[in-house]
């Protein structure tokens, strides 16, 4: 039956199913604890070593509420009928904002874990470019209800992961260049390589977000 004669103007897409939209509200909580997460991690990296323990204890609750809101959203998933966007980029999102906050305890844990002598100046510039990209991706991820005004995201978030790139091939630079102690050089490296892993993180969930959003267009 035509949609007009239905009562309906024609060319109106009707919805037998209702969406369910607490797959907003998860995006938005699991971005709202990558930045708590990031902050935790900036307070890690600045605290005095003997601080950092227990300062990793927080960061670690933080990193298992994301498993939790990881969790909710699967079994969620598994059990929707109608989804406000196709079942496999919730699950690509959902995995990559997860990915975030686990590379984010890594290298806290990695901190505490090897205790350098001397956390190098390039670590805290990589932390802010970390914070910069989840506070951005917890301005962002509510907009998934509108697909509104998402191109300057991933634009930001690409642009902040060039940064990351360029703190982290200076550093490694620098490093091999003056370092004279093989086992510290190893200890702060693998920090460094955690947190580049955690601005690569960052930039698949805004190419996931992108994917989406030409989707839904």
């Amino acid at each position: 039956m035509n949609d007009s004669r239905a009562g309906y103007p024609t060319g109106m897409r009707l919805s037998l199913t209702p969406r369910d939209t607490v797959f907003f509200d998860l995006f938005a909580d699991a971005a709202a604890n990558l930045v708590e997460g990031a902050d935790l991690l900036h307070r890690v990296v600045t605290a005095e070593p003997a601080d950092r323990p227990d300062l990793v204890v927080l960061l670690r609750d933080a990193e298992h509420r994301g498993d939790e809101i990881t969790h909710t959203t699967m079994r969620r998933l598994n059990s929707t009928f109608v989804t406000p966007f196709d079942r496999e980029d919730i699950y690509a999102l959902a995995s990559a904002v997860d990915d975030c906050i686990d590379h984010i305890e890594e290298a806290g844990t990695l901190v505490v874990l090897y205790r350098p002598h001397l956390l190098p100046g390039a670590v805290l510039e990589q932390v802010e470019v970390i914070r910069a990209q989840a506070r951005c991706t917890a301005e962002a991820l509510p907009r998934l209800r509108t697909m509104t005004d998402l191109d300057s995201f991933w634009t930001e978030i690409n642009r902040l992961e060039n940064v990351a790139d360029d703190i982290h091939r200076r550093f490694l630079g620098e490093l091999f260049a003056n370092g004279t102690d093989a086992i510290e050089v190893l200890k702060v490296k693998e920090v460094v390589d955690a947190l580049e892993s955690a601005a690569d993180a960052f930039e698949k969930v805004a190419n996931h977000v992108e994917t989406i959003a030409v989707k839904e267009s």
